[in-house]
């Protein structure tokens, strides 16, 4: 995944110094337009998790609730 999308994390590190590896993964998975319930099943986690790790990732990207995240990613 990493060497697919070299420069979308290379800007991702540079621009969010604070996300962490599993912010990145999650950042990857909603880029290539999975939804939670298909990140949850990944990751052999609930889709709650992802709910609410998509709800942290939004306040470490500085967007609101209401911000399309899919959108975002791929702006980047």
């Amino acid at each position: 995944m990493d060497e697919l999308h070299q420069q979308f994390f290379e800007n991702l590190r540079q621009n969010y110094p604070d996300l962490t590896n599993y912010d990145l993964r999650l950042c990857a998975y909603l880029k290539l337009g999975f939804n939670s319930k298909e990140i949850a099943n990944m990751l052999n986690i609930m889709p709650s998790s992802i709910y609410i790790s998509r709800s942290r990732l939004r306040k470490k990207l500085n967007l609101d609730s209401e911000s399309d995240l899919h959108g975002f990613l791929n702006s980047i």
